[in-house]
C-alpha cells in the first residue's frame, strides 16, 4: 500500500483602459493569461497524507514488536512500551506538521515554495521596453499548481504583444508558473505615487 501510494501521482488601472499602440490610432490594453504545468516536483497533498498515514501505522507496528521482544527477553525493561510508542509517534507528529504547513499555505493563499517575490519582479522588469510593474500577486492553488498575476507598465511606442508574449515566456520557463495573467499599460508618472503601485511591505 505504502508503495502504490509513494509512486502515485481589489483591482485598479491607471487610465482609461486604452492605450496608443501605434500613432493615429488607439488599442485595448494588451491582456494575457497562460496556463502551464509546472514541475513534477510536488506530489498530491491526499496522497501525501495517506502515505504517511500507512507509514505510520507500520512504524508503530514495528515499534509494537520491537518492544514485545525486549520485554519477552528482558521483563524488568518493560519502560521499552512507552519508549517506543513516544518515538513513533514523534516522528509520525513531525511529518504531519510538514503536511498541515502545506495545506495551510494553500488555505491561506500564500505565495509558492520556493518562488521569490523579488525574483519574480527582477524578471519582469529585465523584460524588453518595462519602465514599472505594479500589482504583482503570487499564490498557490495547489502545491503543483502556482499561480501570478500583474500588470506591466510599458513605454510609450512599445509593442504591447511583444512585451506580453516575452514576459510570459520568461515567467514559464524560470518558474513554471500554471496560470500567468498579464495586464499591459502605459507608463505615467503618476504611477510612482500611487500607493496601490508599491511593493507590499512586512
Amino acid at each position: 500500500m505504502a508503495y502504490i501510494l509513494h509512486h502515485s501521482t481589489t483591482f485598479h488601472s491607471h487610465g482609461s483602459g486604452y492605450q496608443q499602440i501605434e500613432e493615429g490610432g488607439r488599442s485595448p490594453a494588451a491582456h494575457g493569461h497562460s496556463h502551464a504545468l509546472l514541475g513534477g516536483g510536488h506530489s498530491n497533498t491526499s496522497v501525501r497524507a495517506a502515505f504517511i498515514h500507512v507509514v505510520g501505522d507500520l512504524l508503530q507496528s514495528v515499534g509494537v514488536m520491537v518492544a514485545a521482544i525486549i520485554i519477552y527477553f528482558r521483563p524488568e525493561y518493560k519502560v521499552a512500551d512507552p519508549i517506543c510508542t513516544f518515538l513513533f509517534s514523534v516522528f509520525v507528529l513531525f511529518t504531519t506538521i510538514t503536511i498541515l504547513r502545506d495545506v495551510f499555505r494553500i488555505l491561506l493563499e500564500g505565495a509558492p515554495k520556493g518562488v521569490e517575490f523579488n525574483s519574480v519582479k527582477e524578471v519582469l522588469l529585465s523584460v524588453n521596453k518595462v519602465k514599472s510593474m505594479h500589482s504583482l500577486h503570487l499564490w498557490a492553488l495547489t502545491l503543483g499548481q502556482a499561480l501570478v498575476s500583474v500588470h506591466l507598465a510599458i513605454e510609450e511606442g512599445a509593442d504591447a504583444q511583444s512585451v506580453l508574449q516575452e514576459a510570459t515566456e520568461l515567467l514559464n520557463t524560470k518558474f513554471g508558473f500554471h496560470s500567468i495573467t498579464i495586464q499591459v499599460e502605459l507608463h505615467s508618472e503618476e504611477m510612482n505615487h500611487c500607493c496601490h503601485c508599491q511593493d507590499p511591505q512586512d
